[in-house]
């Protein structure tokens, strides 16, 4: 779509970048690109479709580039950023939401409850702003939300420039 007159201006004839209320919002580049480690999309109207014929258009993606991690309980769930990014945490889960995970060698009562999903702020507060952080995975550290279940911790984090690390204080509820 296009939202301005500036973006991919140059050499545009006026009527082709006029019309600034074309935006297009779509679905595409997430289910194209989501989960990926790289992602090339075609900016064009046969991918997209064409909102506003007549109009020269552009793709606008913002994206975070997500990392996970899974500490099975009783080892450590080791977070890190690049020099000069800090972690910032999206969520984490300390408990059991499926029977894969950490299952190996369970005998599998200890595995089937996968409806054992106890959201947690502790690894926010303990690692938010930090370049690195170790936390553990264990009763002691999170409460037993699922007595008899083996249970994990997964964080979903990413590595904003350090800049940043001001505006972590409310990132989880």
């Amino acid at each position: 779509g296009r939202r301005d007159t500036t973006t991919c201006s140059q050499s545009r004839p006026t009527h082709e970048i006029q019309n600034s209320q074309c935006p297009n919002p779509t679905t595409k580049v997430a289910d194209s690109c989501n989960g990926k480690s790289s992602c090339t999309i075609e900016a064009s109207n046969s991918v997209f479709g064409d909102p506003c014929p007549g109009t020269y258009k552009y793709l606008d993606v913002v994206y975070d580039c997500e990392l996970h991690t899974v500490a099975c309980e009783g080892s450590q769930a080791n977070l890190h950023c690049d020099d000069g990014h800090v972690i910032a945490v999206h969520w984490a889960n300390y408990g059991r939401r499926d029977t894969s995970t950490c299952s190996y060698q369970r005998p599998e009562c200890e595995v089937q409850n996968a409806q054992c999903a106890n959201p947690t702020s502790k690894v926010a507060d303990s690692c938010n702003g930090k370049s690195s952080c170790t936390i553990e995975a264990s009763n002691t550290e999170f409460g037993d939300p699922c007595p008899g279940t083996y249970k994990y911790l997964e964080v979903a984090y990413d590595c904003p420039c350090e800049c940043l690390q001001d505006c972590f204080t409310n990132l989880i509820p």
